[in-house]
């Protein structure tokens, strides 16, 4: 399933199941005001010093509109990453899950946290979680990582994609941990499985970073990434349970999904 599809059937999943919207308002003026917060002052303090050091590299024209590209890349890291420690991480793990039992997987959603099927629409389903509920990992190492790559966009025309490659190759499994989080896979079983998917998986992370660039909406599409995330993996899930129906051999890690 191409990358893009996914992303924009995400944010078309979120605007026509109102369901989710009570997800959207419990942050929504958060989410404003950090970004907003954070935005204008990278742009205050930081954009003009980045131009003037990327002129050296990129000549004035591009150092503009490169320096644009990485105070945004910043932005959208801080306050992606704010908006994760403090506010996010139950919201984008409720979001995936309702998303689940809206699509059939409400099993699947189960196995971590208690589900009651009378309770009305799928977000007033969800109960409390039995163990623990993350939708994305925080880690130093990101941070690092992230480090690591802003230099990238020091080089001129190639540096921008090569940065959201990168990140992409990095931050793209990271939306599917809850998915196999709630399979039960081991580490050795989950990196079997996303070796054998990079590719779907670094254009997903690319694709998703590039929304979060987008200022202000950034976090709104953070939401939606999580419900196209989850759409992904419903059909990937339906295609086990098929496999599995079929007699075929167990598709856990060793089970490979069509490209679509």
């Amino acid at each position: 399933m191409n990358a893009c599809v996914l992303l924009q059937e995400g944010i078309i999943y979120f605007a026509r199941h109102p369901f989710l919207y009570p997800l959207l308002r419990a942050r929504l003026l958060p989410c404003i005001l950090l970004s907003a917060f954070v935005l204008t002052n990278l742009f205050l303090w930081t954009y003009l010093p980045q131009v003037a050091f990327l002129a050296i590299f990129h000549g004035r024209h591009l150092a503009f509109l490169n320096a644009t590209f990485l105070v945004l890349g910043e932005a959208a890291a801080i306050t992606a990453l704010l908006f994760e420690c403090f506010f996010a991480d139950e919201t984008l793990v409720d979001v995936f899950d309702a998303t689940l039992i809206n699509e059939g997987c409400s099993h699947l959603v189960a196995t971590s946290r208690m589900v009651d099927p009378t309770a009305g629409d799928p977000v007033k389903q969800l109960g409390k979680p039995m163990a623990s509920a993350i939708y994305s990992p925080f880690s130093l190492r990101q941070i690092i990582e992230f480090i690591v790559f802003l230099p990238l966009n020091f080089i001129p025309v190639a540096g921008a994609p090569l940065f959201l490659v990168m990140t992409g190759y990095r931050a793209g499994p990271l939306h599917h941990h809850r998915y196999l989080h709630l399979l039960g896979f081991t580490k050795q079983q989950r990196n079997i499985y996303l070796n054998r998917r990079k590719l779907r998986y670094t254009w997903f992370g690319m694709t998703a970073l590039i929304l979060q660039l987008v200022p202000v909406l950034s976090m709104l599409f953070l939401l939606t990434t999580a419900s196209g995330s989850a759409l992904w993996a419903s059909r990937l899930e339906k295609k086990r349970e098929l496999a599995e129906n079929s007699n075929d051999p167990e598709p856990g890690p060793n089970y490979q999904d069509d490209p679509a």
